[in-house]
This record gives structure tokens, C-alpha cells and sequence, in this order.
């Protein structure tokens, strides 16, 4: 009863979306109240079912009701009980529905939260969030419903992928998600905002905290996998430009060029046909990304389904949602017309710039992940675009993009000197070619790619401390502890995306690796450190079998650690993985992977030595906490109150 319990609140869900999204923008259109204030009851309820549906699934994976069919295809009465939680989303049809859970969730919270809105812009932002719940509703019940039954439930289930059976892919997709579809929100109000006619500085103000949220998510996610792929597969890489990584990878470039792009909309109102096109294609390349993993137009590890079918049906999404609102936006184009005027150098300026340089990044990559199937589909050839073209294609604009920031975060809006701009930025510069030349000192090859990485990512570290000390003025500290959150975010986030520069950099330039075939009590040297493999063992696992390698790691004579990396076969889906055993620190990781035994004795050992590894996921984690912290300040949460007052007093068209 419980799985027919989800599918009929997933029905009820549906049929809320479908009056959410017609009866409060019919009201908006006519301007009557009572028909507009239903969004929000409407918004909360949908919320509501659609929580029941996904709470019924998740009942079935724990326990282990292999009655549905989902739940026998992706789990396994042995399997630990994190990883029967996780399998609920570890699926095509459970993504679906967190997929929607959040949708509505972000739903919910504008109607609960956004009691500051005009209530005819509430009320369209509403309905354009249920027009989307209720597309992707629909998707679900006609094509990929989680919850059908068996005729004749099997004793136990097929088991999740194995490689999802990971601390770090249980939370992976979850934030994803949540970066994913928050962008809808972004999306929604720049709809709302082409209906009205209207895009001002308080529509700025309020579209902002949303895609910052989004985006922070996003990052989060991101980094979540970068570093399952780093520990987990064994091959020792971060990032390998795989289409799934790039489709999340460019709503991220196109979300922090929102982010920048609503700054200059919120203070100076101009750039808005640019800021609107942009929170289109933000969650436009979003349902991009939706459909590259679920069509099999494009092959990947991370793909979901490959089912066509599915994929047509995502890609009528796709043009009626992001067709129709960009028809909508050249219908609306004339009515944006900036108010202000400002010089090439300014604040304004550098803000275009840094938008020109991530935009066209996220074309580069999506061109680089598209072109395979285009060139199958028109050429009748079969090409592998891979990593080597996105490192030189897309490498220049982040160049761009780090020389600029932390001159545009200083320079003033409308008119600038770059003379008086440069001077504060002095100390950091000369730290950062200090950096420079120590990197280029520590070098023993000939790449440049450490001394330039380094000296950028410095640059934009010392840049962000630099920003900070000289909004105090000659307060000093006591200054400094009062700035706005606002204030500390951007810096906070600017010097993770130059922590990450300096990992990438670093890691890509000095890193070590050694191939062999290693016999137990047997020795060999890794850049400085003695390594043992000291025994081979095979160790039972609650659903696999573990062939576990002991090694002991040395320098100097003294032991550094002991690792245990593994090989591990699940027998109910007969796959192995490999689990990689890491000593980390803050300047250097230490991995090991054991492979096959080897016929002359002996087993295949994998050692790498990798420097500054965990400063690529602690940059991320500075830029997450760095919109936490500018979405913790007020100003970010609350509209300015002449913004509204200017809303209130212009009627909706």
C-alpha cells in the first residue's frame, strides 16, 4: 500500500502543478487577488505530496520491498543501509523524483519566504515554477514511474551500481540537484519579470540570493564528485571533461556570470536583456545536462538511462520551456533599455568583461561536448573530443578571468582610473610573483603551468585580502570586523576560486607517478618515501569480497602511514572496483591502488604522489562557504524598501 500511497500523491502532485501554474497567472493577468494569493497554498501543497511520494520510496528501499520493481533493480537485502537510502535517487526513476522533490521544495520556500514580492511577480514566479513541476510530472508518471509493482516479487534484488556504494556519491547528487534546480528559480523570475514587462533594481535584489543558493549547491556538488573520482576509481584524476562533468560544469560558469551580471542590474540597471538571457540558459543548460544523461545521445560513466524515448521527451522540455521564454524575451527585448551610462574602465566594464569570459567558456565546453554527436550526425564520423582540447581551449579565459577579479572588485562603478585602482593591489601583486618565483625555484621541469597557476591563484588570494583591507579605509581592524557579509563572501569566494588554482596547477605540474609489479615484503621508492607492500589478503565485506593489500609508507626511516588500498568484487552484479588508499596532507597526497596479481608472481601496484591534491576541493569549499556567507547578510534577503515601493506603485501590465 505504501508504493500505491507515493503514486497517487506523485498524481495529486501533478494536478496541483497543473492549477498552480494556469490560476494564479490568469489572476495576475486580470489582477485579482484572491486568484493570485492561491499560488502560495497551491506552491506549499505541492510541496507537501510530492515529500509524501518521495518519503513512500524511500520506505521501499529500506525496506527492502522488492515487490517494486525499482527497488529490486537497485538494491540488495545485504546491502548497507546508507547505500539503500542513496539507491532511492541511484536510479533514473528516484533522480526523477528528487528531481521534482527539489523543484518543488524551491517552491515552496519563494511562497513561505517571499512575502516581500509585488504579489502579481509572486504569483507569476510561482506558476512558471509549477509549469516546470508539472512538465517534469508528467515525465515521470507516463514514462518512468518508480513506483510499479512486480506480478512476482524475486527473493532479493539486483543490487546498486557499485561504484554509487560511496559516502561521497549518497551526497553527490543530492546537492547537484539542488544546484541543478534551483537555477529554475532564476529562470522563473526572469519569465515573471518578460511577462511584466519589467526588470529593475529590486527585481536584481531578489533574483540574486536565489542563484546564489543554486550556485553554492552546485559547487558543492561538483567538488563532491571531482573528489569520488579522485579516491574512488583509482586512476588517480580529479576532472576528465566527461560530458556529465560538463554538464554540470557549464550551468556553473553561466550561474556565476548571473550572479555578476545581477550586481550590475541591481546597481546601476543596465546590462538587464544580457542578465535575462543569462538566467535562461543557466537552467536551460541545466535541462541540457538532464538530457545528455538520460538520452544516451552521449556516452558516459555517469549516464542514468539510454532510452531515447525518454531523451525525445526531455527534449520537448527543453525547446517549450527555453524556446518559449527566449521568445518571449525578444518579444520584450525593446522595453529593457538601460538607464545609465559608464566608461569602458569601471566597475560596470570589468563586470562585462568577466561575463564575456565565462559565458564564452561555457560555449567552448558545451561545443567541445556536443561536437562528437555532431560530427556523427552530419559528417558520418566518429570523433573523441578529450581532455588536451578543453585544457587549451578553455585554460585562456580562466586566465582572463583571474587576472580581472580582483582588479573589477576594487574599481568603482561608472568611472575609474586605472592608476588609482592598481595602487592598492600593489602588495598582492608583488606577493603573487614572490610565489612565482619560489614555484619556479621548486621546479625541476620545464612546464610553465606551476609558475603561472601559482601566480595566478596568489594573485587572487592576496587580491581578495587586499580588497578587504582597503574597504577599511583607516579604520583598521575594528573596520574589518564590520564589514558587510556581502564584503567577506566575495573575498571569501575569490580565494578559493585561487586556492583551487594553485591545487590544479600544482597537482597537474609536480605530481608522480610509479607503475610495478611489486612482491609481498618487497620495497620501492616514491620521490622521497619507502614503500612496503607488506600482505595480500582476501576480507569479506557485508556485500562484497575485499582483496586488501597492507603497505607501509617510510621516510626517513620512520614510518609516515599504513595504507590498505582494495580491490573489491560485488558477486551479485560480478563488478569489481577499486579503492584507492590515500595518506593525505595539506601539501601532499600519498596513493596507492593494488591491481591484479601477476603471473610471474607478485602484484600490479599503482603509486602516485600528489602534491597540493586537497587544496583543489578546499578552494571549493571556500567558495561554497563564501555565498553562504554573502547570502547570510540581510540585504541579500530582504529587498530595498524604495525597490519595493517603486514595484508597488507601477501596475502589472
Amino acid at each position: 500500500m505504501i508504493a500505491e500511497l507515493g503514486h497517487f500523491a506523485l498524481i495529486l502532485a501533478f494536478a496541483v502543478a497543473l492549477f498552480q501554474s494556469s490560476v494564479p497567472l490568469i489572476g495576475a493577468a486580470k489582477g485579482w487577488p484572491a486568484w493570485m494569493e492561491a499560488a502560495r497554498p497551491a506552491a506549499l501543497a505541492q510541496f507537501g505530496l510530492v515529500g509524501v511520494s518521495f518519503a513512500a520510496l524511500t520506505v521501499a528501499f529500506v525496506t527492502s520491498d522488492f515487490s517494486v520493481a525499482l527497488v529490486y533493480q537497485n538494491s540488495h537485502s545485504a546491502k548497507p543501509m546508507i547505500y539503500k537510502i542513496s539507491g532511492v535517487w541511484g536510479n533514473h526513476e528516484g533522480s526523477m523524483l528528487l528531481w521534482v522533490l527539489i523543484l518543488a521544495l524551491f517552491g515552496a520556500c519563494a511562497a513561505a519566504f517571499g512575502a516581500q514580492l509585488p504579489p502579481s511577480l509572486r504569483a507569476r514566479v510561482l506558476s512558471v515554477q509549477a509549469a516546470i513541476g508539472a512538465a517534469f510530472y508528467a515525465f515521470i508518471i507516463f514514462t518512468s514511474n518508480p513506483f510499479t509493482r512486480l506480478e512476482v516479487p524475486p527473493f532479493d534484488g539486483l543490487d546498486l551500481n557499485p561504484l554509487l556504494q560511496d559516502p561521497g556519491l549518497a551526497f553527490h547528487p543530492p546537492f547537484l540537484y539542488l544546484g541543478y534546480v534551483g537555477l529554475s528559480m532564476a529562470f522563473s523570475f526572469a519569465v515573471a519579470a518578460l511577462i511584466e514587462g519589467r526588470v529593475d533594481a529590486a527585481w536584481a535584489r531578489w533574483v540574486r540570493p536565489w542563484t546564489l543558493a543554486a550556485w553554492m549547491f552546485l559547487t558543492i556538488g561538483i567538488a563532491l564528485g571531482s573528489w569520488w573520482a579522485y579516491y574512488e576509481l583509482g586512476w588517480g584524476g580529479f576532472w576528465f571533461w566527461d560530458p556529465v562533468e560538463n554538464a554540470s560544469f557549464m550551468p556553473w560558469l553561466l550561474a556565476a556570470a548571473l550572479l555578476h551580471s545581477a550586481i550590475v542590474v541591481e546597481k546601476r540597471e543596465v546590462l538587464k536583456s544580457w542578465t535575462i538571457l543569462l538566467a535562461i540558459m543557466a537552467f536551460g543548460f541545466s535541462l541540457i545536462g538532464t538530457f545528455i544523461v538520460r538520452s544516451g545521445v552521449l556516452t558516459s560513466v555517469h549516464s542514468f538511462a539510454s532510452d531515447p524515448a525518454r531523451g525525445v521527451f526531455i527534449l520537448a522540455i527543453l525547446a517549450a520551456f527555453v524556446g518559449g521564454a527566449l521568445t518571449l524575451f525578444a518579444a520584450r527585448a525593446g522595453s529593457m533599455q538601460a538607464k545609465a551610462v559608464f566608461a569602458p574602465v569601471s566597475r560596470e566594464g570589468m563586470l562585462i568583461v568577466n561575463n564575456l569570459l565565462l559565458a564564452v567558456a561555457a560555449f567552448v565546453v558545451f561545443i567541445g561536448t556536443v561536437w562528437p554527436l555532431l560530427a556523427e550526425l552530419f559528417f558520418d564520423r566518429k570523433l573523441s573530443v578529450g581532455p588536451p582540447f578543453f585544457e587549451k581551449a578553455f585554460t585562456p579565459f580562466m586566465v582572463g578571468l583571474a587576472l580581472i577579479l580582483p582588479v573589477g572588485a576594487l574599481i568603482p562603478w561608472k568611472r575609474g582610473q586605472m592608476r588609482r585602482v592598481l595602487r592598492p593591489l600593489r602588495g598582492a601583486a608583488v606577493l603573487a610573483v614572490a610565489v612565482m618565483l619560489l614555484v619556479f625555484a621548486l621546479s625541476t621541469g620545464n612546464s610553465a603551468l606551476a609558475v603561472i597557476g601559482a601566480g595566478l591563484g596568489s594573485w587572487l588570494v592576496f587580491g581578495a585580502a587586499a580588497e578587504l583591507w582597503f574597504r577599511t579605509g583607516r579604520s583598521g581592524l575594528s573596520r574589518l570586523a564590520r564589514l558587510p557579509r556581502a564584503d567577506w563572501g566575495k573575498a571569501v569566494a575569490h580565494a578559493g576560486l585561487g586556492v583551487t588554482f594553485i591545487g590544479v596547477s600544482l597537482l597537474m605540474a609536480w605530481q608522480v607517478e610509479d607503475i610495478r609489479t611489486v612482491q609481498i615484503g618487497e620495497d620501492y621508492e616514491l620521490a622521497g618515501y619507502l614503500i612496503t607492500l607488506d600482505a595480500v589478503e582476501e576480507v569479506p565485506g557485508p556485500n562484497y569480497v575485499s582483496t586488501m593489500a597492507t603497505m607501509t609508507v617510510a621516510r626517513g626511516g620512520e614510518a609516515v602511514a599504513v595504507l590498505r588500498p582494495e580491490k573489491r568484487i560485488y558477486p551479485v552484479q560480478a563488478m569489481p572496483t577499486t579503492e584507492a588508499a590515500i595518506s593525505s596532507g595539506l601539501m601532499r597526497d600519498i596513493y596507492l591502488v593494488i591491481g591484479d596479481p601477476q603471473q610471474g608472481g607478485g602484484w600490479a601496484v599503482r603509486s602516485y604522489l600528489k602534491p597540493f591534491a586537497n587544496w583543489i576541493w578546499l578552494g571549493c569549499m571556500m567558495m561554497a562557504a563564501g555565498g553562504l556567507i554573502s547570502l547570510s547578510d540581510r540585504r541579500y534577503r530582504v529587498a530595498a524598501g524604495a525597490g519595493r515601493r517603486k514595484a508597488a506603485e507601477v501596475p502589472a501590465e
